[in-house]
């Protein structure tokens, strides 16, 4: 079957679109950032029309791109930040609140005192998650307290809540549907991801009327169609997963055991577990990895709130770099035998810490710290929080419970960096493969939608078109492993003290 799929990939700080040919390789891209909003330390906004209106123009410049070229759209992939939260009016589609992202810590109190109560059990046993501002649940339920009225409404069916696929679906198809993906809703804290369905004790404990809820489908079904004045045709979107997710599809993960890393604004590994979730000793994450067919995969996830939001931070907070590219060149001309380190916990700590009240320290500054050691710094926070999570999975699956040596499949923009790349692989002693597409997020939808549409070939023939760009090999003798860790973890310790404590 000839024709190409197009994809929107609606990320934290950008959104672009994707036309993805019958050999699942780029046709077209189109990319387009948009602010953040911080009305408060810890707090994280998005405006929706931003997400709606980026979603719209990319999608509209890469389809053009594509046609152009004479491609020919068989259907559409969304694919989003998680977490982040909607609630709009169901009669206008006009939300009620900007969007809550999932970098949002507003909610640490209320998720302290429901873990006070004892429910965090509950909560993991159901849903895979721990009680954390990071996941949906309680945004929902913030939002409907402190919006007039909103609660109400809610309970009368008034309003609708989504992530933003489920936004972004509503608005595509003009409000006639309201649905999701498992994936999607399994990173809300409502879901049972072993029955598959919105769990009424959840849903009762975070004060969540049923009323709001979307359908939740598999990651490739009929989802709708757009309406023709979006793009001029309409178009049957077919692909919808997380974002994390669908990176892991992307890479081809599909054997239980192995592992992708997505190095963008945070950091997210996600092991392959199949058909049976592990409920992790070490504070990681059960979470849907994809549902086909109406049978749910599974993974092991380590989530890190910053990663390319550090380099990012150096760029526009201080001004030590030009452009996230220079942080690498930056980092090669550091001082090896300054320990500086980075904590950057600008939202908090995820995984396995799971800190909602701490925040970014720098440690071992001297006169003689310059803007190299600095960037080197933030770099390796990236490596050093990937080994926490590594060794974590280590712990909970065992060494043999990760396929093909440990390898992990790199992606994300930072995983364009050989000097990052590099740093990860020293310091999980374990080979980091970076493939020769990089927007394996937005691939992994394109494949959910050309899969449905009977472009793209079952799951074990796609990952025949897996191509490794580059290996990185750790280099780095183990002394000098341990003594950087070590000092990581004195860094960490000095982080999550506060005074008191």
């Amino acid at each position: 079957m000839s024709g190409s799929v197009l994809v929107i990939d609606q990320g934290t700080t950008s959104t672009r679109a994707i036309v993805f040919g019958a050999d699942a390789l780029p046709l077209a891209t189109a990319q387009e950032e948009f602010p953040q909003f911080f009305p408060q330390s810890g707090w994280v906004e998005h405006d929706p029309k931003d997400l709606w209106r980026t979603s719209l123009s990319t999608a509209r410049l890469a389809l053009a791109k594509a046609t152009d070229a004479g491609a020919s759209i068989v259907a559409l992939g969304i694919t989003n930040q998680r977490e982040t939260i909607l609630i709009w009016d169901r009669r206008t589609g006009v939300p009620i609140h900007n969007a809550i992202v999932w970098q949002d810590r507003r909610t640490a109190a209320i998720c302290g005192d429901l873990k006070a109560a004892g429910h965090e059990d509950l909560v993991r046993q159901r849903s895979g998650l721990l009680l954390d501002p990071y996941f949906s649940a309680t945004k929902i339920a913030w939002m409907l307290d402190h919006v007039p009225g909103a609660r109400l409404r809610a309970e009368r069916g008034e309003l609708a809540f989504g992530t933003v696929d489920s936004f972004l679906l509503w608005r595509l198809t003009n409000g006639a549907v309201h649905a999701t993906d498992a994936t999607n809703a399994s990173r809300t804290a409502l879901y049972d991801i072993h029955k598959g369905q919105w769990d009424d004790e959840l849903l009762g404990l975070f004060r969540v009327p049923p009323a709001l809820l979307p359908t939740v489908m598999d990651c490739a079904a009929e989802f709708g169609t757009t309406a023709p004045e979006h793009f001029g045709v309409p178009l049957p979107i077919r692909g919808i997963a997380g974002d994390q997710q669908a990176a892991l599809i992307g890479q081809a993960c599909f054997s239980p055991g192995m592992v992708k890393s997505t190095f963008g604004t945070g950091c997210f590994v996600l092991l392959n577990t199949g058909l049976t979730p592990i409920a992790s000793s070490h504070r990681l994450l059960s979470t849907v990895a994809y549902q086909l067919k109406g049978r749910r995969h599974y993974a092991l996830e380590g989530s890190i709130f910053s990663a390319g939001a550090t380099v990012q931070w150096l760029r526009d907070g201080l001004g030590l770099v030009r452009s996230s590219a220079e942080t690498g060149q930056l980092a090669a001309k550091s001082d090896p035998d300054q320990a500086v380190y980075i904590v950057p916990a600008f939202v908090g700590l995820g995984a396995p810490t799971w800190d909602a009240e701490a925040r970014g320290t720098i440690t071992g500054l001297t006169r003689a710290t310059t803007r190299f050691e600095i960037a080197r710094a933030a770099l390796e926070s990236v490596a050093f929080q990937t080994r926490d999570l590594i060794e974590a999975m280590r712990a909970d699956v065992g060494e043999s419970g990760t396929a093909e040596g440990a390898v992990i499949r790199a992606d994300g923009g930072m995983s364009a960096s050989d000097w990052t790349m590099q740093a990860v692989a020293d310091m999980i002693d374990a080979p980091v493969d970076r493939p020769v597409v990089l927007e394996t997020t937005a691939l992994g939808a394109g494949y959910l939608a050309g899969w449905q549409s009977g472009l793209y070939p079952e799951p074990e023939a796609f990952a025949d078109h897996w191509n490794l760009e580059r290996r990185f090999e750790p280099t780095m003798a183990a002394d000098v492993r341990r003594t950087k860790v070590a000092g990581w973890h004195e860094a960490v310790a000095r982080t999550v003290l506060r005074p008191g404590a």
